[in-house]
């Protein structure tokens, strides 16, 4: 029994040290993102040169991790594809402060989310092997309640220098150099003192050779299914907030307020949401569709107070795919194929927010009524998928 709590600590010294890292690499491109559309401008982009840029620096960031997922699996260099990722990722937001092309600017976006492409699989994969020790809902709950707290604070950081030098993007992005050294002294920290995460999970530091345990499971494909049709009506807030802006439905100086609102829900729901996940199981998946569900209702209607809890839903449906969705895949996705699983998951959810946010804001230009009865059927197709993931799953 000293021996599981010594090993239990251990990897939550481990999922403390990630989480930190996280807090401070969110602190950073959170804060980027938080003014890049401005500085764009400044510099002399268009609305459609603004809009191809952060369309394509999303579609790198997702789809570029199935790679990188079958990299980690194929090489298990996780801790360099890490600290090579969180490097290209962090650098290149502060560099933001020194261009003065916006063709020279877009090329940072878009590297800066290559460099998430690039570690968040390897990353995840790490933190799987730890929270395994501890209950893998807890261990994704605080590394996400650490994450959004970076979150948050960035553009809050980035905001206060906007508030005593007017206009001064480049002074934002050169401060937030502060967390970017930060987060990747923290980085090397960890590392040395973890060279080999997959120790903190015995099924993982084992290499078996079995042939049918390096197949991908049936039942993940059930989950990728699921995964894309729920993703797929969950709008996106840029449309929420539009919707909140010419409508009027929200005062145009409350729409970021909202949004903060959104990612401390986010923050509160991970942990109970994590601890519920470790006593129930998949079962606890539910919660996403039923979070999301009542959301387009809400959030797209002409009322003030029905907006409310509508973006404290989005919130915590936020707080559920960052928490149990990846906690889900360290369940049923034997070690050796976690990075792949892990690649395949953010791709599906990538190329599912976008083609859905597409068709919702397709169906908002006929009316918010077809928002909401798009994204409702949406969410009711991602239901079959959870049976049948469930029954899986029950049967093997």
């Amino acid at each position: 029994m000293p021996s599981v709590r010594r090993d239990q600590r251990v990897a939550m010294r481990f999922i403390f040290l990630m989480g930190l890292v996280s807090l401070l690499a969110d602190m950073t491109y959170e804060g980027g993102h938080s003014i890049t559309g401005p500085f764009l401008s400044i510099l002399g982009a268009g609305p459609a040169a603004i809009g191809l840029v952060s369309g394509l620096g999303e579609f790198v960031g997702y789809a570029l991790r199935l790679l990188s997922g079958y990299l980690a699996d194929r090489t298990r260099q996780y801790w360099p594809m890490t600290i090579l990722g969180y490097g290209l990722n962090l650098v290149a937001v502060p560099l933001l402060g020194l261009v003065g092309r916006w063709e020279v600017a877009a090329g940072l976006v878009v590297a800066e989310r290559l460099g998430k492409a690039l570690r968040t699989p390897a990353r995840d994969v790490m933190l799987s092997y730890a929270t395994r020790r501890v209950g893998t809902g807890w261990g994704f709950g605080l590394h996400e309640l650490m994450d959004q707290i970076g979150a948050v604070t960035g553009p809050l950081l980035v905001a206060s220098v906007l508030y005593f030098r007017a206009a001064a993007y480049r002074a934002a992005f050169l401060t937030l150099l502060a967390p970017a050294g930060a987060a990747l002294a923290v980085l090397l920290l960890s590392r040395a003192l973890y060279p080999d995460p997959r120790g903190l999970e015995p099924e993982a530091a084992t290499d078996g050779d079995n042939r049918a345990e390096r197949r991908v499971p049936t039942v993940l494909w059930f989950y990728l299914l699921f995964t894309g049709f729920s993703i797929a009506g969950y709008a996106h807030f840029q449309l929420v907030s539009y919707h909140f802006k010419v409508q009027a439905v929200v005062p145009e100086a409350q729409i970021p307020l909202l949004f903060a609102l959104a990612m401390g829900v986010d923050a509160l729901v991970a942990l109970p949401v994590g601890r519920l996940f470790d006593r129930r199981g998949l079962a606890t998946l539910v919660l996403l569709p039923l979070f999301t569900l009542p959301v387009p209702f809400l959030v797209f209607s002409s009322s003030y107070a029905l907006v409310l809890p509508g973006v404290v839903l989005w919130g915590a449906a936020m707080g559920v795919q960052e928490t149990v969705m990846r906690a889900a895949l360290a369940e049923i996705v034997p070690p050796e194929r976690r990075g792949l699983a892990y690649g395949l998951f953010n791709a599906v959810y990538g190329l599912s927010w976008f083609l859905g946010s597409t068709a919702l804001g397709v169906a908002y230009g006929l009316g918010a009524p077809y928002v909401m009865l798009l994204a409702g059927a949406l969410e009711v197709l991602s239901l079959p998928f959870l049976y049948l993931l469930s029954s899986s799953l029950r049967r093997e």
